[in-house]
């Protein structure tokens, strides 16, 4: 099979799943904009929520992207090999309502409702950041470009061929994430300039992050000892 028959078959299993696919797209989308603790309350832990589902042409794309590290991506493999076909990406205001987000997504494990394709994984290129998600058994991994956001594969059964691809991040990070998205993806901006701004970029999002953790907690404080 030649490239093009191993593309042709990669659509067909795509178009074959494509029902079950947006089924369990609106599953994990419902699970968080529904989810009580995630929503109430004047300040809700989950700020917004954005969703999408490769079309046919980024698919492809992506498949062809792909081919430099596994040279062979057809109907068999393709699902196990892009696991962000469809995913769903929750945006918070600060890095403490992450933990409660995190636990939640667990508690959909262990009642077997999702599965985990993979472990989560927190890229980040902070250490506060990195000591912080490694106290929750995240695994973390630093990317060159300073990317930062917490990934997780989940399926809604053991060896399912759907997979959803869950992202969590703060609001300063998704700023920092969709100016990088469009002058760094999926090509290297070829600019050194652009790229070192989109470092400084990524460090002004980091310390604004951390910066809204600690006004919450001094807000915090302050209404604790009124009482």
């Amino acid at each position: 099979m030649n490239q093009v028959e191993e593309g042709t078959s990669a659509l067909e299993a795509y178009r074959n799943e494509k029902f079950p696919i947006e089924q369990f797209l609106k599953r994990v989308y419902n699970f968080f904009s529904d989810h009580p603790e995630l929503n109430d309350g004047p300040l809700p832990i989950v700020h917004s929520i954005k969703y999408r589902l490769k079309s046919e042409e980024h698919l492809t794309e992506k498949i062809n992207r792909k081919r430099g590290k596994y040279p062979k991506i057809d109907g068999d493999n393709v699902f196990d090999i892009i696991t962000d076909i469809i995913g769903v990406r929750i945006l918070h205001l600060y890095q403490a309502q992450f933990p409660k987000i995190h636990q939640e997504i667990l508690h959909q494990i262990d009642e077997k409702e999702w599965h985990f394709f993979e472990p989560p994984k927190a890229y980040t290129w902070d250490p506060e950041s990195k000591a912080f998600y490694k106290d929750l058994d995240i695994e973390c991994e630093v990317k060159d470009s300073f990317y930062t956001s917490i990934h997780y594969i989940v399926e809604p059964r053991e060896n399912s061929p759907i997979k959803c691809e869950i992202q969590v991040r703060t609001l300063f990070e998704e700023i920092w994430g969709e100016i990088d998205h469009f002058l760094n993806y999926p090509e290297k901006n070829q600019s050194i300039a652009c790229r070192e701004q989109l470092r400084v970029l990524a460090k002004l999002s980091s310390t604004g992050t951390r910066l809204a953790d600690s006004i919450f907690l001094s807000h915090d404080e302050f209404e604790k000892s009124r009482f």
